[in-house]
């Protein structure tokens, strides 16, 4: 189970790849459901009313298994898989990438177009912040006050973050956790006895 994955910070501003007379408008856009693909790309249609192609692909979540290419009527496979491509090889997630062509005159070719929408790509993520996300999970930490300073210990310790706490005479607290180490964790607390812990859904 991985414990990060990459993604972009914000929308990346417009790019440009020319060849042959045909420009290639690129963009970059952090994505949090597949439902708000068509959104984001609705502005850009008004922004490039002559663009007779908005291709894209987007990618969501830690996994490999969802994501969609989508060639919007250029040749099968020669728009949408270089720009999932370039996705894949810069390792992002929740990300959508959209390339707007504008028709120069000349036929490009299949071969073209995948150099074209793949470079286009390219070019947005280049220009794009990217950052590490943790996946978390919960552990909730159950003590008595005068543990308070063996529980912070701990939890400084492996730099784990505190979502929420409540201290009384008895107290706990509720920590993010690498994913796949919730368990561990969790058992690892509770041979701390008399603090204790469970897992959280």
């Amino acid at each position: 189970m991985k414990d990060s994955y990459k993604t972009i910070v914000k929308p990346t501003e417009e790019t440009l790849y020319k060849d042959r007379g045909s420009k290639f408008y690129g963009y970059a856009f952090p994505l949090t459901t597949d439902e708000e693909v068509n959104d984001l790309i609705a502005p850009l249609r008004n922004i490039h009313p002559k663009a007779g192609h908005h291709c894209y692909a987007w990618k969501l979540g830690p996994g490999e298994d969802n994501y969609r290419a989508n060639d919007d009527g250029e040749p099968s496979h020669s728009a949408g898989d270089p720009i999932l491509g370039q996705i894949n090889s810069y390792e992002l997630s929740d990300v959508l990438v959209v390339v707007s062509r504008i028709f120069g005159g000349t036929k490009l070719g299949v071969g073209g177009l995948i150099s074209a929408y793949r470079e286009t790509a390219r070019i947005a993520l280049s220009n794009s912040k990217i950052i590490t996300r943790t996946i978390t999970a919960r552990v909730e930490i159950h003590f008595e006050y005068p543990q308070m300073s063996q529980v912070m210990r701990f939890i400084d310790e492996h730099n784990f973050r505190i979502e929420h706490q409540e201290l009384t005479t008895t107290c706990f607290m509720t920590i993010a956790v690498p994913k796949s180490r919730q368990k561990e964790v969790a058992d690892l607390i509770n041979t701390m006895y008399p603090i204790s812990a469970k897992i959280r859904a």
